[in-house]
């Protein structure tokens, strides 16, 4: 993990790629075990508890338990198993991805309907013309 990649110069972009995945491998089978009713309830029971099973990094754990829906990408998760948590606290993927992008769901639902989101500022940095 660490080398640098082509695509870590794109503002604002987590992509989940090999070293993603081997850092959130514990985070992601957390957030893929709430797919399971009993898990659900014994989450709902006990989050800390149950949280407990899966040897996530104090920082993943934390995110985690606060619903810090960026910081768990950030922190190897992947936006398909990430939206489990969020469904088992009744948000949506159109609610989470408002959420994600501050604008909120109905906003995010327009940008997105409209073409999604512009080009200025989601480009490599080495692309802009004012560096």
């Amino acid at each position: 993990m660490g080398n640098q990649k082509p695509y870590d110069d794109i503002p604002g972009t987590v992509i989940f790629d090999s070293d993603q995945a081997a850092k959130g491998y514990q985070l992601n089978q957390f957030c893929i075990s709430l797919r399971l009713q009993p898990n659900r309830d014994v989450f709902k029971a006990d989050p800390e508890g149950y949280i407990d099973q899966f040897p996530m990094t104090p920082e993943q754990r934390k995110a985690a338990l606060a619903q810090d829906w960026n910081g768990l990408l950030e922190l190897g998760g992947n936006i398909y198993y990430t939206s489990k948590l969020a469904a088992f606290h009744g948000i949506n993927f159109q609610e989470l991805a408002g959420l994600m992008t501050g604008k909120g769901s109905v906003a995010y639902r327009a940008m997105m309907v409209s073409g999604g989101r512009p080009i200025e500022g989601n480009r490599y940095q080495s692309e802009w013309d004012d560096q």
